[in-house]
């Protein structure tokens, strides 16, 4: 690579993923002062969050089948003993 030449992964180009400029953003930062707007992007987004956190956990346990079992026998373990 020549001297003074940038990898593409050092442009500053590409925009961050928690970046305040992306579209879904921009929309909820609208109109500050109405509630419903606000609030119907908060749940989109927290709906967005909580797909993507099972879909991981799913992508885990597949991947580490033996700590996912474990977790489950843990957790039954925990539901043997809990005492109403």
């Amino acid at each position: 690579m020549p001297d003074g030449e940038k990898r593409k992964r050092d442009a500053p180009d590409a925009p961050l993923p928690g970046d305040a400029s992306a579209p879904e953003d921009a929309q909820a930062q609208q109109d500050p002062q109405d509630p419903e707007l606000t609030d119907a992007a908060r749940r989109r987004r927290r709906a967005q969050f909580l797909r993507e956190l099972h879909e991981a956990k799913a992508l885990r346990d597949r991947v580490q089948p033996r700590r996912a079992r474990a977790a489950r026998m843990r957790q039954a373990m925990r539901m043997r003993t809990f005492r109403w």
